[in-house]
């Protein structure tokens, strides 16, 4: 019966890892145009989403927007049980659909002594206020009941929304300074099975629900080094993500009921800072060239305790090892302006994993990733904007025993996710 304590420990730790993580099949999706150009943004200034990629950079997008976009996580996981065994299984087939909003208010002064018609000169205040948002990590995993990994997992989700107020503000005219207060909220669900079977042969199964939400924040600075390359810098703060209230209900042999109590629980998890940096070069008077690093903060989340409320021989509380360690991401894209009302973008990245081996499990099986983007923008009218991209990730295969459940195998996952954004600019 450890096992069973185990497997919920493992599976409530990847719901709170999804959180702010790129593991599993949840990637960053952020902005449109920058997904087209392999998620870079650092030190670009595109529209009301660079308020999430530099709050520096806001500072400078001239006019007001409203942006409103999804993406489409159409993705697939495969797995191999280990030599010598043959068992194979795949992922049920599902669709995550993560959006963004996200807007910018540009408030005008007015400058001067008024002309004959009693008008004065408008010009564009040195600060921007913007407000965003997004589910960056909101989409589900889902297995056939009865495969082989079922009493680690057989179903969950996550519905994830970030809000995010943004105030940048020009300190010269090269140079700006941004920050932004977040606040995450959201709810998961997971359902597994639990090796104990009634007279039917039929086996007990456990569902784990709850809440959680954290504060952070969201700081950039942005330097126009000459009219072609521009420097960004950002930093997305250490999240504490806390559950109070969280519900867990078994369904086992009434014979086994008092040691698996419906009962609740409460934990926290201090989630990885990142930290940006960006180059932007314009190639030609239509063409600009982008590279991100991103250094993720991992090792902040080195394990995982849970205080159930009412604890039996078979249900005590857990302390999870989870030995994270930090990462790095190399993001380099591409614009090129085709005329003033179409453009097009290209990618790629590198997404390192921060999961190290002996703790690979079926809801975050983490590997290295490789990202393929390609983007469009059409400028329907003077107001209207039209954003495409499209993502295709593949990561390494794997080949992992979990320690703690034993649990092991040969993971490959891959997705393609296609998204869209409608701006209107005001």
């Amino acid at each position: 019966m450890r096992f069973v304590n185990h497997s919920i420990s493992l599976s409530i730790a990847c719901c709170f890892t999804m959180l702010v993580s790129a593991g599993g099949f949840q990637v960053n999706l952020q902005g449109q145009k920058q997904n087209g150009m392999g998620h870079c943004g650092t030190s670009l200034i595109s529209g009301a989403s660079t308020s999430f990629f530099n709050p520096g950079a806001f500072a400078f997008v001239e006019k007001s927007h409203i942006e409103l976009g999804a993406s489409f996580i159409i993705s697939r996981l495969a797995f191999q049980e280990n030599y010598p065994g043959t068992y194979t299984s795949n992922n049920v087939p599902g669709i995550g659909t993560p959006f963004t909003f996200y807007t910018s208010f540009r408030h005008q002064q007015l400058y001067g002594k008024a002309d004959t018609s009693g008008s004065k000169e408008k010009k564009n205040a040195k600060w921007n206020l913007g407000f965003a948002a997004y589910t960056p990590f909101g989409s589900s995993i889902k297995y056939e009941d009865d495969w082989l990994g079922q009493f680690v997992l057989r179903e969950m989700s996550l519905k994830i929304i970030f809000l995010q107020t943004t105030l940048g503000f020009q300190l010269s005219d090269k140079l700006g300074l941004g920050i932004a207060h977040v606040y995450g909220f959201g709810s998961f669900y997971l359902r597994k099975g639990v090796p104990t079977a009634n007279a039917n042969g039929e086996y007990g199964e456990g569902i784990l629900e709850g809440a959680a939400s954290g504060h952070g924040m969201n700081a950039g600075l942005y330097y126009q080094v000459s009219d072609r390359l521009s420097l960004g810098a950002s930093y997305r703060s250490s999240v504490t993500v806390k559950e109070e209230e969280g519900t867990a209900t078994f369904s086992v042999p009434s014979s086994l009921k008092e040691y698996f109590p419906s009962t609740s629980f409460s934990t926290s998890i201090s989630l990885p800072q990142v930290i940006n940096f960006g180059i932007g070069y314009e190639l030609s008077e239509k063409t600009t060239l982008a590279c991100d690093i991103s250094s993720v903060g991992w090792s902040i989340y080195d394990s995982l305790v849970f205080d159930f409320a009412e604890n039996t021989d078979k249900l005590e509380d857990i302390r999870s090892p989870r030995h994270y360690r930090n990462t790095l991401i190399f993001r380099i894209g591409v614009e090129n302006k085709q005329n003033e009302k179409f453009t097009i973008r290209a990618g790629t990245y590198f997404d390192m994993t921060p999961v190290e081996d002996g703790f690979i499990t079926p809801e975050t099986p983490g590997a290295n990733k490789v990202g393929i983007t390609a983007g469009a923008s059409m400028l329907v009218s003077e107001h209207f904007n039209i954003n495409l991209s499209f993502l295709y990730i593949e990561g390494a295969e794997r080949t992992d025993t979990n320690l703690e459940t034993g649990f092991g195998g040969t993971w490959k996952a891959k997705a393609f996710i296609p998204g869209f954004s409608l701006e209107y600019i005001f």
